[in-house]
């Protein structure tokens, strides 16, 4: 498959939507930092199915979708497609069908991602799997992204063995071994589990036989006290009865006592009720009597208030009328003075507009503009004196200025050059330390004995594992083999067992334990079964004792038989074990089934053929064929399977304890082989700590080594530069000081001519003060002036209009008095209407008074006929009240002896679960013998509870705990030797994998290394770099060090190489991986950032011919104007509109051709304008 297009759309920065061509050959992506162009590959990775939001640079797999900007609102959602040319015919099968493939990847928020491929859902393993089948994906190596250089540049060898791993597609590897080691710590850390689970319950199991005894203990005891607990029980019921029947008695009496009180009350009521019927009427005529009395003294109390706020009203109605008089008044002086005030601000304002417009007034504003013009010229000078002075010590700052530069300058180069003099020194006395020092080539030499050493025993000890492995692997695989016929034969033995115990059931349910049937006692041979089912049907059944109603009775055999059709065989031959069908036996012939139906019509008498099948024909032309099965046929065949069955099961038996012995000793081996692989991996994993140690510390040697040869070469380099810095440091000290010199010498001059401006500047300032002064004086005079006639207009409104609102208050007064005068005269009219109606009121009250007063006589006397009454109904009450209270006491004590006695009546049927009068002989008590005491019965239960109490907690479920722990110590014993089975095959697995790894890394790394030394050579122009495997002897476990011989230079390691050699080696290695497994897409982005010209020119030349080679399309993001020369087409990236990405394109190859055909199209131009975005 061939990348066509990428398609974004709010995508990051880019909002609206774009379309990036991805064509043959090179194609360049350019534009200015910060506008987008990484967003680019991000995207590409993104819809291959990149998971982490870290690789795209966010805090969130949301944070692609566009955030908006100033201009343009946030996105919800964003979408990248990616068609992909399938005219080969390549990809998965159920796309193959089209041309085209276009993968989808979209996101919105809060929603999650979703992916379709040509329009059909997805899952995001589908997606990635795609991809890795066409040799690219998200984290393919071919996808370079900025800073990718660098890492593999100051990766650790370890961390840059995995592009190496990547070249041998077993990037995967580390992750499924690391599964599987997990599952393999898991099994194990679950078999210790199991050994600890098997020995606890053994424990558990121990344990529960003692509880076993003491629960025996425990009921024997729990019977005891059930026998004295029910005696107990029985005779505290029977003293609950006798106590329930006294009380039953006494309250029978008090019933009547109450019954005769009752009698005597209700006499007494009745005579209180009449006086209480005569009580109603009386009140209500003695109530209404004192409401019409109360009515009229309240109509008196109210005629005298309105009289009083009658007169209240008038007081009120003077006093406001005085007010209004004392206002109108006020007003009238308030009137008076705004006419005087009026008169006195208008003769004022009348002065000032003389003044001004008359002949004073043109004087004033004569001498204002001759001030004016006085001040301008003083003002002038003064500028003049003032530019003169600033021109002046404009010089002098800057002379001072020049004085303080050279005199800094001249310190810090005295400073600079101290410093520098201290530096050399101390370096040269770090070189003679170094040169003293030394190198440690012993500890060196020591190292690499032991190192070899080491390597010597770790290959010994592999290869101890490997064997140990393969012993284990072989153990395994005969304990497999034997583990299956083991598990094939007791499958057998249970299929038997299982056969055997259903015909047991059948045959057993359908026989009669009374009166056998004959069928139990015959011997049928194996096949015949049908046949004679077939000739006696269901009379087999019937017994041969003549007792039964329905039996055999053995007959003598017939003097002369009738024979037998030829071809028929008579079926006594194959029944034995009873002669009373001997008769019967004679008449009945075996046929070959197509021959029966021909030989029924020579059948005599009593006669009948049957078939083995089943087939019957009888003398008489009945006929059954073989499809109708009896019973008989059927029980018969069922006895006989039974009898086989017997020497079946043994046989299985046998072969079962046979192969189970096969498999313990396959298991035994298993454990024995374990144990020696557990003690070979653990010698082999201290022997690789001790070479790994030994190897870190020669490292460090060597790199001690190499950095104090640096170190040495590098203060002698430093020393020769602090020379020819001193001596440079020393030349322009001296010119500084001469500097120095001439400056102080011409400062003087300008300082004089500083101070004598400084004083004709002070003069010109004293008399612009002075005429400025007298300006401002005449212009504030007038201004006084004016301002004052304009506050005298404004006073003349305001006291015109206080006159007018004087005015209308005077009038507004005038009828407030009218209308309150008016008022007074009403309420002083009043009091002469009320003293009339108050007289009429006296008498009417003193007649209701007379009548309330005789209504009240009546009351109290009915009142008081009433009272002896209730006297009498209390004596009466509160005699039946005692003995009521007598008849409550006694039923409350009849209650409780019945609830006492149902209470021990309950407690016996709860505890004992029996009824009361049957607790008696639970107990096992005599009703003869006398009872004991109830305390020494309750004694006795209580010593038997104690000694119950003493036995502490007891489990009355031990013995069924017992058989369940055994069942379960079985069952885990079974699960522990399938877990020891996993655990092997796991380790076998695991060593699978490393063997499959390594030969797969292997092969790539000879691959990976020949394309690294090409292309070094390439890139360089010469040199050679090779790729070794470090730190240890798995390659698996192995460093990729990069050892690299550039022109002219001896063989160093990546770290001691210059930034560009460093970029050029990395991408060599980067490259040739992408040789060993090429991809249809390979993105580049700003690898070509630390190359010179001439690099750049080489690197270029790589990617040219490797397209050209190869079907392979290069996406460059770049800056380099070279990178942009060469490649066949640019794609500008731009951001016209703050924060929102564009997408610009030009095919240089088709520039190039219109600039050759002379159109007007200048391809120069245009890559000139792509440069300047970049």
């Amino acid at each position: 498959m061939k990348f066509d297009r990428l398609r974004l759309s709010g995508f990051k920065s880019f909002l609206d939507p774009v379309d990036l061509q991805i064509l043959p050959g090179l194609t360049g992506v350019v534009g200015p930092n910060g506008c987008g162009k990484s967003n680019l590959l991000e995207a590409l990775r993104w819809v291959m199915g990149e998971t982490s939001y870290k690789s795209m640079r966010g805090a969130g797999m949301e944070d692609v979708i566009f955030s908006g900007t100033t201009g343009r609102p946030s996105r919800n959602n964003a979408e990248v497609s990616l068609l992909l040319d399938n005219k080969d015919k390549t990809a998965p099968p159920e796309f193959n069908d089209e041309e085209n493939v276009e993968v989808t990847r979209r996101i919105e928020r809060d929603a999650g991602s979703a992916y379709r491929i040509n329009g059909r859902d997805v899952r995001a393993k589908d997606v990635q799997l795609l991809f890795a089948d066409a040799s690219t994906g998200a984290r393919s190596p071919a996808l370079v992204r900025q800073g990718q250089i660098g890492e593999l540049i100051n990766a650790k060898p370890e961390a840059r063995r995995k592009i190496l791993e990547e070249a041998a597609g077993i990037s995967g590897l580390h992750t499924r071994r690391h599964d599987a080691e997990l599952r393999l710590r898991g099994a194990e850390s679950n078999l210790e589990k199991v050994d600890d689970t098997l020995e606890n319950l053994h424990n558990n199991l121990r344990a529960l036989k003692r509880q076993v005894r003491q629960a025996t203990r425990y009921k024997n005891l729990s019977g005891q006290i059930k026998e004295v607990e029910a005696l107990a029980l029985h005779l505290r019921w029977q003293q609950a009865l006798d106590a329930a029947t006294e009380a039953e008695n006494a309250l029978a009496a008090a019933e009547e006592s109450v019954a005769s009180l009752t009698r005597d009350s209700a006499g007494a009521s009745t005579e209180q009720l009449a006086s209480q019927e005569a009580l109603p009427p009386l009140r209500e005529k003695e109530a209404e009597c004192a409401a019409i009395y109360r009515r009229l003294t309240i109509e008196q109390d109210g005629l005298e208030n309105e009289a009083q706020r009658a007169a209240e009203t008038v007081s009120r109605l003077s006093a406001q009328i005085e007010t209004i008089q004392e206002d109108a008044r006020r007003e009238q002086d308030v009137l008076k003075d705004a006419e005087n005030q009026l008169k006195q601000i208008t003769e004022e304002k009348e002065i000032l507009r003389e003044k001004n417009a008359g002949a004073s007034g043109k004087a004033v504003r004569a001498a204002e503009k001759a001030a004016q013009e006085k001040c301008d010229a003083s003002q002038k000078r003064l500028a003049e004196a003032e530019n003169d002075l600033n021109a002046i010590i404009r010089k002098l700052a800057a002379h001072q200025a020049r004085k303080t530069d050279i005199t800094a300058a001249l310190e810090n180069n005295r400073k600079k050059h101290t410093r520098i003099e201290e530096e050399r020194t101390r370096l040269e006395q770090e070189r003679d330390t170094l040169l003293e020092e030394g190198l440690s080539e012993t500890r060196r030499q020591e190292l690499k004995t032991t190192i070899s050493a080491l390597s010597e025993d770790y290959k010994k000890a592999a290869e101890s594992v490997q064997s140990a492995h393969d012993q284990l692997a072989a153990c395994n695989k005969q304990a497999e083999t034997c583990a299956e016929p083991s598990r094939q034969a007791h499958a057998v033995l249970e299929r038997l067992l299982g056969e055997q115990s259903a015909l047991q059931a059948i045959l057993s349910a359908s026989e009669d334990a009374d009166t056998p049937g004959l069928i139990e006692t015959l011997k049928v041979e194996t096949g015949y079964e049908a046949a004679l089912g077939a000739a006696f049907g269901d009379d087999l059944n019937a017994p041969s004792d003549a007792e039964a109603a329905a039996h055999w009775l053995a007959l003598p055999p017939f003097s002369e038989p009738p024979s037998l059709p030829d071809g028929a065989t008579s079926l006594s031959g194959f029944v034995h074990g009873s002669n009373v069908l001997g008769r019967s036996l004679s008449l009945v012939g075996l046929v070959d089934r197509s021959k029966g139906a021909a030989l029924q019509k020579h059948l005599s008498a009593g006669q009948r053929l049957v078939s083995l099948e089943g087939d019957l024909w009888r003398w008489d032309g009945f006929c059954a064929t073989a499809d109708a099965k009896t019973p008989a046929a059927q029980r018969l065949a069922q006895m006989n399977r039974l009898d086989a069955l017997t020497s079946e099961i043994a046989m299985a038996e046998t072969n079962a304890h046979a192969t189970d012995e096969a498999a313990q000793t396959a298991k035994s081996k298993v454990r024995d082989a374990t144990e020696v692989d557990n003690n070979c991996r653990a010698q082999l994993k201290q022997i690789q700590m001790k070479l790994t140690e030994a190897r870190e510390e020669l490292s460090e040697v060597e790199t001690g080594a190499e950095k104090q040869i640096s170190r040495l070469a590098a203060i002698e380099e430093a020393c020769q530069r602090m020379t020819s810095d001193i001596d440079e440091l020393a030349d322009m000290i001296k010119a500084s000081e001469a500097d120095l010199q001439a400056l102080v010498d011409g400062g003087d001059a300008l300082t004089s001519e500083q101070s004598t401006h400084q004083e004709l500047v002070g003069e010109a300032r004293s008399i612009y003060e002075q005429d400025r002064a007298e300006r401002e004086n005449l212009v504030r005079e007038r201004n006084e002036r004016e301002n004052r006639l304009k506050r005298l207009l404004q006073d003349i409104d305001s006291w015109q209009s206080r006159l007018e609102n004087s005015r209308q208050q005077i009038e507004s007064l005038k009828a407030r008095q009218t209308q309150t005068e008016q008022e007074k005269q009403e309420a002083e009219s009043i009091p002469q209407i009320l003293a009339e109606r108050s007289s009429a009121l006296v008498e009417q009250i003193n007649l209701a008074e007379t009548n309330r007063k005789q209504a009240a006589d009546t009351l109290a006397e009915a009142e008081k006929r009433l009272a002896e009454a209730d006297k009498h109904h209390r004596a009466a009450q509160s005699a039946l009240s005692e003995v009521r209270e007598t008849r409550a006491a006694l039923e409350a004590k009849t209650t409780a002896a019945k609830e006492r006695l149902e209470e021990i009546g309950q407690h016996i049927k709860d505890t004992l679960h029996c009824a009361p009068e049957d607790a008696l002989a639970i107990a096992n008590f005599d009703p003869e013998k006398k009872f004991p005491e109830i305390e020494e019965i309750e004694a006795k239960l209580e010593r038997y509870r104690r000694e119950r109490e003493s036995l502490g907690g007891v489990n009355l479920r031990a013995e069924e705990e017992a058989e369940e722990v055994e069942a379960q110590i079985n069952e885990i014993q079974t699960e522990r030797d399938d877990l020891s089975q996993a655990i092997n095959k796991l380790r076998y697995g695991i060593g699978q994998l490393n063997r499959e790894g390594r030969e797969r890394l292997l092969a790539a790394f000879e691959t990976v290394n020949g394309h690294f030394a090409k292309l070094f050579t390439q890139l360089f122009g010469g040199g050679t770099a090779e790729l070794k495997l470090t730190e240890s002897d798995d390659p698996l476990e192995a460093g990729l060090e990069i050892i690299a011989h550039p022109p002219g230079k001896k063989p160093q390691v990546m770290s001691l190489l210059s930034g560009g050699e460093q970029a050029l080696t990395a991408m060599s290695l980067i490259f040739a991986v992408f040789l060993t497994n090429p991809s249809p897409i390979c993105v580049l982005d700003e690898v070509d950032a630390p190359l010179d010209d001439a690099n750049v020119e080489r690197f270029c030349n790589m990617l040219t011919n490797i397209a050209e080679t190869s079907d392979t399309r290069f996406l460059i993001i770049t800056h380099h104007a070279l990178t942009m020369a060469r490649v066949n087409r640019l794609f500008g990236v731009t951001m016209q509109e703050r924060g929102v990405s564009q997408l610009i394109s030009v095919d240089l190859a088709t520039a190039e051709q219109f600039a050759e055909t002379g159109r007007d199209l200048s391809s120069d131009q245009n890559k000139d304008e792509m440069k300047s975005m970049g």
